[in-house]
């Protein structure tokens, strides 16, 4: 929605403020113009990315327009889920997890947290480590060290993609005045033809460079800086699993692990220590 209103701001603002000198709207449709800047600029995107990060840089202008898709009520689940699999272990052992983890579509433990379930990435990270743990590996630094080497990853797929769509952005401008030369190109070819007729060619040619400024600083660029936020802020999904998981390795008890993944929260989706208490507390015991 943020995404929206900035848009109609930007448009507002700099065609209302040329129509306000006296421009004319008319001058400024030049589809062959756009045509060349815009595709030129897909093009050159699709040349500079490999297929996964093509994918996965596609994917960032759809979290550029939706934001971040875990809010406040998210975490509050997660963290319930958390204090369920930490009881769970602490009262019957870890091995108690095995049946959970191996099947975690059919587990009732799991089943309680339909948010949770459906993020399959952050289900396979959680088994994952669960898994291990039920095998034996139980030194939180080791564990620790093998998280950061898989967020790191992670992380580095999500710079790879959000690095693609900056150069998206930074390339209209030059992709404008290759479209104005062209312009130029075209008006010199006649320039025998009437002042008037040669000043509705050189105007033409320069929405070129208008245009690609006006994408590039205006739409592309803000957009590959928002998807680059949202996906920081995702991230602190599996981060705050990650901190319950140490916390429990390190023998806390269930509600002390959950508040060591709260605190890994940022404020404004954070619930709060009594609102985690209460949640936690409506937990059906497996």
């Amino acid at each position: 929605m943020l995404t929206i209103i900035g848009a109609i701001v930007v448009l507002g603002c700099v065609l209302g403020g040329y129509l306000a000198g006296g421009g004319h709207l008319a001058v400024l449709f030049q589809p062959f113009e756009f045509i060349i800047i815009f595709g030129a600029g897909v093009g050159a995107f699709i040349i500079s990315c490999p297929k996964p990060v093509l994918k996965h840089a596609m994917s960032g202008f759809k979290k550029a327009f939706k934001g971040p898709k875990y809010t406040k009520d998210d975490y509050l689940e997660l963290l319930s889920m958390l204090y369920s699999v930490f009881k769970l272990a602490k009262s019957k052992g870890m091995l108690a997890l095995e049946q959970h983890i191996e099947k975690p579509e059919e587990s009732k433990l799991f089943t309680q947290f339909p948010k949770f379930m459906d993020d399959h990435h952050s289900m396979e990270f959680l088994c994952d480590y669960l898994r291990l743990m039920t095998l034996g590996s139980e030194n939180p630094h080791e564990m620790e060290a093998l998280m950061d080497m898989e967020l790191d990853v992670h992380h580095q797929e999500e710079h790879l993609a959000g690095h693609a769509l900056t150069t998206f952005g930074d390339s209209f401008p030059a992709l404008g005045i290759v479209a104005a030369v062209l312009g130029v190109i075209h008006t010199m070819g006649s320039i025998s033809e009437p002042p008037e007729v040669l000043g509705h060619l050189i105007g033409g040619a320069l929405v070129g460079t208008f245009s690609g400024i006006l994408l590039s600083y205006g739409f592309v660029s803000p957009m590959a800086s928002a998807a680059k936020a949202t996906w920081e802020h995702e991230s602190k999904y599996m981060l705050c699993m990650k901190a319950g998981l140490l916390a429990h390795l390190q023998g806390y008890a269930p509600a002390v692990s959950v508040e060591f993944a709260r605190k890994s929260l940022m404020a404004n989706v954070r619930p709060t220590f009594y609102e985690v208490e209460e949640a936690t507390s409506k937990v059906q015991t497996v």
